[in-house]
């Protein structure tokens, strides 16, 4: 096996308050020392600005949502490996990793090599079993509880829930609530999108401090990179962060990876109290948003993920320094009306795409 030399990249969207990582992790790709292959960007809608970003990739598709079902994916994925020769993916989207992950036999035999965790892993990371993944990263979790009736926020002081506290959808989103209208409120938004049950959890004080790394599948944690968040969007999202050297953190999350013998990308989300305690957050089964500030402290885990895509045994480069700041900001993309009409009729960006990009 050798490394793919052509890679599809989901999750090209960039909206501000939520941005997806598939721009990120194409951002790492095109700054590899040893990947120089061809990007392709995969979104789901047409102004997905990573489907039209010359600069990054090389070419540019759309994709049926996953509630469509895994034919209608494993479909597309076979045109556009036809069209471009794609040889790997990268999902970077929690909602699709069930499909990519049930569907990893298929791709396989369809050329495009995936490296994700299995459907164990994904059941296990899920948020409403989340005291079991703390006890393997031996750290406390916040009391977390699935919630099926709105009726739940105006009668939650009857359970022992206080305002405020997290209201998240089962694969993604999150919001805090102060009060019942605006529980009620976030958990009709999240349920219309992520579907049911929609999860409450115990409000916590004090910093976010996350980690990514990619798991090799027998146990190890490989390039890690921990950062705190320093500036945050309206739905809490990195928007400014900061590396820094947590021995806790990375701790717990090698005793995660160990246990749970992760397989591929994955970040870890941790509260740091006040008084010092670390609960566990979340553990997501993909590259973060803010993933690119890896590749700009020296540890470049998508191509640590290309590398085992490859079949290879990538040395772990240890913990990345601290004091690395990143500042995400805005681009605008400048493309032909032409263009976007190939996205909208065709599903594909055009081949002479000529994009012009100007920071904002």
């Amino acid at each position: 096996m050798t490394m793919p030399r052509i890679v599809a990249v989901t999750g090209m969207n960039a909206r501000p308050d939520n941005p997806g990582p598939g721009l990120a992790v194409a951002h790492c790709l095109h700054e590899s020392e040893v990947f120089d292959g061809r990007i392709v960007g995969l979104g789901y809608e047409a102004l997905d600005p990573g489907v039209h970003l010359s600069k990054y990739c090389d070419a540019g598709y759309l994709l049926p949502y996953p509630s469509t079902g895994d034919e209608a994916f494993l479909e597309r994925l076979r045109l556009i490996r036809d069209r471009e020769g794609i040889d790997a993916l990268i999902p970077c989207l929690d909602a699709e990793l069930p499909s990519v992950t049930r569907l990893s036999a298929e791709l396989d035999a369809m050329g495009i090599a995936t490296f994700v965790p299995s459907p164990d892993q994904l059941e296990l990371r899920n948020k409403d079993r989340l005291t079991e993944l703390a006890e393997h990263a031996g750290i406390a979790c916040p009391e977390t509880k699935p919630v099926t009736d709105p009726r739940f926020f105006y009668d939650c002081s009857r359970e022992g829930w206080q305002y405020p506290f997290v209201v998240k959808g089962i694969f993604y989103d999150a919001e805090i609530v102060k009060g019942p209208e605006q529980g009620a409120s976030a958990f009709s938004r999240i349920a219309a999108q992520w579907g049911l049950p929609v999860l409450v959890q115990r409000y916590l004080e004090g910093e976010e401090v996350n980690l990514t790394a990619v798991g090799d599948g027998q146990g190890e944690l490989l390039g890690a990179v921990m950062m705190k968040k320093l500036a945050l969007t309206d739905k809490g999202k990195a928007w400014a962060g900061v590396t820094i050297a947590d021995e806790t953190l990375y701790e717990a999350s090698k005793a995660l990876a160990s246990a749970t013998r992760w397989k591929g990308p994955l970040e870890v989300e941790v509260m740091r109290e006040p008084d010092g305690t670390y609960q566990l957050i979340e553990i997501n089964p993909r590259f973060p948003a803010w993933v690119y500030l890896a590749a700009g402290s020296g540890r470049n885990v998508a191509e640590i993920l290309l590398q085992l895509m490859g079949g290879q045994t990538p040395a772990d480069p240890g913990s990345a320094p601290a004091g690395n700041i990143y500042i995400r900001y805005a681009e605008d993309v400048i493309i032909p009306l032409a263009e976007y009409e190939s996205v909208v009729m065709n599903g594909w960006r055009l081949k002479d795409n000529t994009a012009r990009e100007e920071q904002s």
